[in-house]
């Protein structure tokens, strides 16, 4: 199954900014109490995550939700 572009851009965005940061996948995790392997999946592309889940992430890094979507 073909990853949504879309969502892989989400996901390149959540990376990015976090990167930029220097929070490590794990450390952004434990901010949103997501598991690790969940974000990784949302900035693999590969999940559609909840609007709310991203409204979270996106506080997390500082940043606004309409600068991930």
């Amino acid at each position: 199954m073909e990853r949504d572009p879309y969502l892989k851009e989400i996901g390149a965005r959540i990376q990015a900014f976090r990167k930029a940061k220097n929070i490590t996948i794990r450390g952004l995790g434990e901010l949103c109490q997501l598991d690790y392997s969940t974000l990784s999946r949302i900035e693999g592309g590969q999940y559609a995550s909840k609007i709310t889940t991203l409204k979270n992430v996106a506080e997390k890094l500082g940043v606004d939700i309409k600068d991930l979507v």
